[in-house]
């Protein structure tokens, strides 16, 4: 099937998933995660109208921005976010989606005031607590919320969360659920409401993460098909 085929495919599934909570697809935003695809591919999916594209690697990012990869569409940075590189990111992302140290928002702050922007970003949850994934315990999101809200030059704008790798569906609804309850107590609490993105959900487990609250996926391999490691 092509890029523009399976945009399709998702989004009947995006909207099947999203009506069994009382909403619809519209109201699920779509982020193509084009890990290891090309400018071409990327640009495949925009004409297919892909919501956003999303990337995982700083680098690369860097090279497909200079080969024009993104126009047409927001460009998400969705992967590990090392604070050496934040200054490559910041101001060519539309959003980070993987805030997930308080020395990591701090670097966001520095790089975005040198360019007197506001940077949006999303806290990102290691709901799992792995640790070999970033971001911050259940426990200390609040306090990472607080903590941004006093920074100037970043804005929350939702939870991301990732659970862990090889956890079975039903383990993986409890850790979505987890995360939402997280979500609406620190969007009520800390935000007024007006957080705009709860960013769960991958190509394995999308339609779960749905009915369990989330309104943005990271959808890569059921779009752009399986990645070739061994390039």
């Amino acid at each position: 099937m092509s890029i523009r085929e399976n945009i399709a495919e998702i989004r009947r599934r995006i909207d099947e998933a999203a009506r069994e909570t009382g909403r619809t697809g519209a109201d699920i935003t779509l982020v193509g995660a084009s890990k290891m695809n090309d400018a071409a591919a990327c640009q495949e999916a925009i004409a297919a109208g892909i919501d956003v594209l999303g990337e995982n690697r700083v680098q690369e990012m860097v090279a497909k921005l200079a080969e024009n990869a993104y126009d047409g569409a927001p460009l998400h940075f969705i992967g590990h976010l090392q604070r050496n590189k934040v200054k490559q990111v910041v101001g060519k992302a539309a959003l980070i989606q993987s805030a997930g140290s308080v020395e990591l928002l701090d670097e966001i702050e520095k790089q975005a005031e040198k360019l007197n922007i506001v940077q949006d970003i999303l806290l990102e949850v290691n709901i799992g607590g792995e640790a070999a994934k970033s971001g911050f315990a259940p426990e200390a999101v609040e306090a990472a919320a607080a903590h941004a809200k006093e920074l100037p030059h970043v804005r929350v704008r939702g939870l991301m969360t990732i659970p862990p790798a090889g956890a079975a569906r039903d383990e993986n609804m409890v850790y979505f659920e987890k995360v939402h309850a997280l979500y609406v107590d620190i969007n009520r609490k800390m935000y007024n409401n007006e957080l705009d993105y709860l960013s769960m959900g991958m190509s394995g487990d999308f339609a779960d993460a749905i009915r369990a609250g989330s309104n943005m996926v990271r959808v890569g391999t059921a779009i752009f098909g399986a990645r070739d490691y061994t390039k």
